[in-house]
C-alpha cells in the first residue's frame, strides 16, 4: 500500500469519525472523549489558523509568562505553550477528562518540561484563580461548555490586566462556534478584541483585558 493510499484513508477515517461525533454531539454539548484524542492531537491539514505553531505565534509568548491552556485535551498546545514562555514561566493545563490530562502529562514530561501544572476541573464555575494569567487559550472548547457565558466570565477574571485570551474555532469541529457568538459573550465579560487572524470558518480572534479592569 502506497503512501498516498495510507494518507488518504486517514484523512477518511478522519472524516467519517469526526461525522459520527458531530452527530452524536446534536444531542449534547460533548467533550472529545479519550478514545478520540488522536484526532485532535494532530494539526488539521487543512487550515493554517488551527496549527499549534501557528496559534503559539500569535500569542508573543515571553520567558516567565504564566499561560492558562483551558481545555488542553490531550497537550496538543501545552507543549509549546510552555515551551514558549521557559523554565522562569509557567502553564497551567486544565481539562475536566482526567484521561486527557494523563495523556498531557506524558507528552509534557517526554518533552522534558517541568513548567506546567495540570488541573482537573470544568470551566465557569468559579475555580480559576483572578488576575493570575497573562495568556489564556481555549482552542475550539467554547462549543463543549455548558455555561459558555459563565466560563467566559471566569477566563476574564482570571486574566490578569492587560492579558490575552486567545479563541481558536473551526468549522471542522463539532462544536463549531461563529465569530459573532464569540465576540458577543467575551465583549459582554467587559474583554476587548485586538486581533483576528484567518476567516470566518477558521480562525484565532484576541481579546484583552482592559489595564484598569
Amino acid at each position: 500500500m502506497t503512501a498516498s493510499i495510507i494518507a488518504l484513508l486517514v484523512v477518511i477515517a478522519t472524516l467519517v469519525v469526526g461525522l459520527v461525533w458531530r452527530l452524536a454531539s446534536r444531542r449534547q454539548s460533548l467533550p472529545c472523549p479519550v478514545w478520540l484524542r488522536w484526532l485532535v492531537e494532530l494539526d488539521n491539514p487543512f487550515t493554517q489558523t488551527n496549527r499549534a505553531a501557528f496559534i503559539v505565534e500569535t500569542l508573543a509568548l515571553s520567558p516567565g509568562m504564566t499561560v492558562l491552556d483551558a481545555g488542553c485535551g490531550p497537550g496538543r498546545l501545552t507543549v509549546p505553550l510552555a515551551r514558549g514562555v521557559g523554565r522562569s514561566g509557567c502553564v497551567v493545563a486544565l481539562d475536566i477528562q482526567p484521561g486527557m490530562l494523563a495523556r498531557a502529562k506524558t507528552k509534557t514530561e517526554a518533552a522534558g518540561h517541568t513548567n506546567v501544572a495540570f488541573v482537573a476541573a470544568a470551566l465557569g464555575e468559579g475555580q480559576l484563580p483572578a488576575n493570575r494569567f497573562d495568556r489564556v487559550l481555549l482552542v475550539t472548547v467554547l462549543g463543549e461548555i455548558p455555561n459558555q457565558a459563565a466560563a467566559l466570565a471566569e477566563l476574564a477574571a482570571a486574566l490578569k490586566p492587560g492579558g490575552v485570551l486567545a479563541i481558536v474555532e473551526l468549522v471542522f469541529d463539532p462544536h463549531f462556534q461563529s465569530r459573532s457568538t464569540v465576540t458577543r459573550l467575551a465583549i459582554s465579560t467587559g474583554l476587548a478584541e485586538r486581533a483576528f487572524f484567518g476567516h470566518r470558518l477558521a480562525y484565532v480572534i484576541h481579546f484583552e483585558k482592559p489595564n484598569d479592569g
